[in-house]
């Protein structure tokens, strides 16, 4: 049976401490993604004309991936703080504490990998198909493309798998996250 909780000054002050603080991060960090990679991109696709949609992307997801590697960096730090063990055990990601890391340590990776290096050669490649596009005067579907535009093609489908890929794998280990903090808590 829980105790009743009286609201006070004192009690509302002292719901702002570390353990708030990450698993509102964490909350954040999770809803965003499940927006940006199930919802937001999903009603856009379908919303906007495709050049839109690739340079709304190409908006989007720096912000993205910079929010999100900053909050996974902190729940990191702020997890591996917590947890001494993730730093004199990190080899041994049998230990549950040390497994949470690299959880946490998967999302941020993933993410720079995306922010860094795959999704700017996404991008660049996305704009070169819509250069092409112009040239040919062609959409990058249509019979009879150009063996260059058959390039730009293999080329983005490529790397917008990778970068799907990435960033579900990121997905994953945040869900992976969740369920041990909803099972044990964050230990903060």
């Amino acid at each position: 049976m829980s105790s009743v909780q009286v609201l006070s000054l004192a009690s509302i002050r002292a719901l702002f401490n570390l353990r708030s603080l990450y698993l509102i991060t964490y909350g954040w960090l999770l809803g965003m993604s499940i927006w940006v990679t199930f919802i937001g991109g999903t009603i856009a696709l379908r919303t906007l004309p495709r050049h839109q949609f690739g340079t709304l992307q190409h908006r989007t997801f720096p912000i993205y991936f910079m929010i999100s590697i900053a909050m996974s960096s902190g729940l990191l730090a702020l997890w591996s703080r917590a947890h001494p063990t993730v730093l004199t055990e990190i080899t041994n990601p049998a230990l549950a504490d040390v497994a949470q890391a690299y959880a946490l340590g998967t999302v941020t990776i993933m993410h720079l990998i995306n922010h860094f290096v795959v999704g700017p050669l996404t991008s660049k490649t996305m704009f070169q198909r819509h250069k092409q596009e112009k040239e040919e005067g062609k959409a990058y579907n249509e019979p009879g493309i150009s063996d260059a535009m058959k390039s730009l093609n293999s080329t983005f489908s490529m790397l917008h798998g990778v970068s799907s890929f990435a960033n579900l794998f990121a997905l994953m280990a945040l869900l992976f996250h969740g369920l041990w903090l909803g099972n044990f808590g964050s230990g903060l």
